[in-house]
């Protein structure tokens, strides 16, 4: 445990490290004599020690800077500075490889690959599967005091925070009646923050404490199963030697029995073969007398079919023969009547031609007067519609001028007729007139009407404007309580939840250790504890023997009960007056349902438990059935059966 490697290079290390796992570490050829002694004289056995100043007279070998797709060893490991010649000596010529490459090269260098897959030496290469217990032999003590380091920081930064809310909360206290309300609320919300990253840091304690003591229980299991592995290769040599012993005297029983087996088999063989000849003849004749009768009745069948097609053939001669000569009559009749139509063809062709001739004459003579009249339309719709237009203009310059009359008339009291009559006093082109004409119509545009209703108008919108300020003031003050509400609903949520999840984690692990065995261990792991209204969650389960990265890896009834568990985790937290299992127990072996049906019985007690099920032992623990049969086609029937009432009379 002096030297502590990185996680994801341990395996490869431990390859190289291995042989020395049992080495002592003494720091002069004093200490490791006093030992040796020290063993020799209570009788404990042998032991290897590694001598400090002898290593200090070392010069470290340690390679070349870099081999090519490698990574020194002694880059990879933290040791203490005592020990940094002993790691020099240990690992100075040890190299981690990123793949294969490296092995084309390795110089007599040892190269590891980093999940410990293979070792290459200079003659030599060591290689295959990696170990369940693997990369977990060296550095567990430099682990621990690196969590412990952890642990301690977490905790001084929870007391930091504490300290600092209740530094927070003394403020509040004192400086209550001098701050305003918005103030007040910013520091309810600081507080709330803290409160919440409080929860957050407790949670990632308490997971970092809960690995601290799974890895505690995980050293003590693998030291006792070392010391059962011990014993039990002591058992297995004791028994080796007895089995080696009984092996002798099987091998001369079998030995005669062998000789005396060869013989009668012999003696069966040459039986059989006789047996085989004579069965081989039988079936080699009644194989010829059915193919035999199979051919007479195929040539039956033959003949049978060759005289029918004969008379059939001998009628269809026959009335092709009649056939022949009606059609031979006819044909000449048909021939004397193309003779005479192809004589009339060429004088109907003729006057087909003619006719054919004057009707297109005058067809195109009707298309050039259609033509013409087609123009003429054209020519009169084009003047028919400009007449149209000028009398709508005109008709508007009349309306215009009587609307400009009237206008004169009413709002200057002048005449326009007699306007027209007078002659012209100024000088000023009529160009100016019209452009100072059209200024003076835009500024009375711009200008608009007047309003006489101005006044109540105002009146009116300033009621208006008013009633939605303090609408808006009123809405301000709703949002500010509203976001204080929320604030208070999320951080009781999140107290909620985290109190919920540590109850149905503490379920989960006590129901699956129930379904499986007390060694198995179970954990729910939250993704995100910053962040409890959205963090996933992780469903971590390890069968004993097994190190599954994912719940994938896991066996079809390993799964099942890894879901039931976590499901009753739930459920224990409030428990449902029915519960209905559909062939849950389906996947499952025997032992398994054992176990199921003694969970289900167990909470039975709070719920009642609808189960559909197939297994013969899940049966066999409920206390009533009820079977579906059909009796008749289409119509179903429940039969229950009640085992309390048999269970009852049983005993009585």
């Amino acid at each position: 445990d002096i030297i502590y490697v990185k996680e994801e290079y341990r395996a490869a290390v431990e390859n190289v490290l291995e042989p020395y796992l049992n080495y002592y570490v003494v720091d002069n050829l004093n200490e490791g004599l006093t030992a040796v002694h020290l063993l020799d004289a209570h009788k404990k056995g042998k032991a290897k020690f590694f001598l400090l100043d002898q290593l200090h007279s070392l010069e470290n070998n340690t390679g070349p800077a870099l081999l090519e797709n490698t990574i020194p060893a002694l880059e990879i490991i933290e040791i203490d500075e005592k020990y940094r010649h002993l790691a020099g000596y240990l690992l100075g010529n040890v190299f981690i490889a990123e793949n294969e490459a490296a092995l084309q090269n390795s110089d007599g260098h040892v190269i590891l690959e980093k999940n410990g897959k293979y070792v290459k030496g200079k003659y030599s290469l060591t290689g295959g599967s990696v170990g369940l217990f693997e990369g977990k032999k060296i550095g567990r003590a430099k682990n621990l005091e690196k969590l412990m380091e952890k642990i301690s920081l977490q905790q001084a930064k929870v007391n930091a925070l504490k300290e600092g809310i209740l530094q927070k909360s003394n403020e509040i206290a004192t400086f209550n009646q001098q701050l305003n309300e918005s103030a007040i609320q910013q520091a309810q919300q600081v507080i709330n923050e803290l409160i919440n990253s409080t929860y957050a840091i407790q949670n990632k304690i308490e997971n970092m404490l809960h690995q601290q003591a799974n890895a505690e229980n995980r050293l003590k299991e693998m030291n006792g199963q070392l010391e059962q592995n011990h014993l039990a290769i002591k058992e297995t040599r004791s028994l080796l030697e007895l089995l080696i012993d009984q092996v002798g005297e099987h091998n001369a029983r079998m030995k005669i029995t062998s000789d005396e087996f060869a013989k009668a088999e012999q003696e069966f063989n040459e039986v059989n073969r006789l047996y085989n000849d004579n069965n081989l003849q039988l079936t080699r004749q009644q194989s010829k007398v059915n193919s035999l009768k199979q051919e007479l009745e195929f040539k039956t069948r033959q003949f049978t079919d060759l005289s029918t097609q004969s008379e059939n053939s001998k009628h269809q001669l026959k009335e092709s023969a009649e056939n022949i000569s009606t059609t031979s009559s006819e044909l000449k009749e048909l021939e004397e009547a193309v003779i005479a139509l192809l004589k009339n063809k060429d004088a109907e062709e003729k006057k087909l031609n003619e006719a054919d001739q004057a009707y297109y004459n005058l067809r195109n003579e009707l298309n050039a007067k259609e033509n013409g009249l087609r123009t003429k339309q054209k020519l009169k719709e084009q003047t028919d519609q400009l007449l149209t237009e000028i009398k709508d203009k005109l008709n508007e310059l009349k309306l215009h001028l009587a609307g400009m009359k009237e206008r004169l008339h009413v709002e200057f009291k002048v005449d326009l007729d007699v306007i027209l009559e007078e002659e012209r006093t100024t000088q000023i082109p009529l160009e100016e007139l019209q452009a100072k004409n059209d200024r003076m119509k835009k500024r009375l545009e711009n200008m608009g009407e007047i309003n006489p209703t101005a006044i109540e108008a105002y009146t009116e919108m300033k009621k208006r404007f008013d009633f939605i300020g303090e609408q808006k003031n009123d809405l301000v003050t709703a949002k500010e309580s509203l976001l204080q509400t929320i604030q208070e609903v999320e951080t009781t949520a999140n107290q909620k939840f985290l109190e919920t999840f540590n109850q149905v984690r503490e379920n989960f692990q006590n129901v699956f250790k129930a379904l499986f065995t007390e060694d198995d261990t179970a954990d729910m792991i939250m993704d995100n504890p910053d962040n409890l209204a959205e963090t996933g969650i992780d469903i971590v389960a390890k069968p004993k023997g097994k190190r599954p990265t994912s719940i994938t890896q896991l066996s079809g009834g390993e799964k099942t009960l890894t879901a039931t568990a976590l499901l009753f985790a739930i459920y224990l937290i409030k428990p449902a007056p029915f519960c209905i299992l559909d062939e849950v127990d389906a996947p499952l072996d025997d032992a398994n349902v054992g176990k199921f049906t003694q969970m289900i019985r167990k909470f039975s007690k709070e719920s009642q438990f609808i189960i559909v099920t197939h297994n013969k032992m899940t049966m066999a623990a409920v206390d009533i059935i009820y079977g579906v049969t059909m009796q008749e086609p289409g119509v179903s029937k429940l039969v229950p059966v009640d085992f309390r009432g048999l269970t009852h009379e049983f005993v009585n």
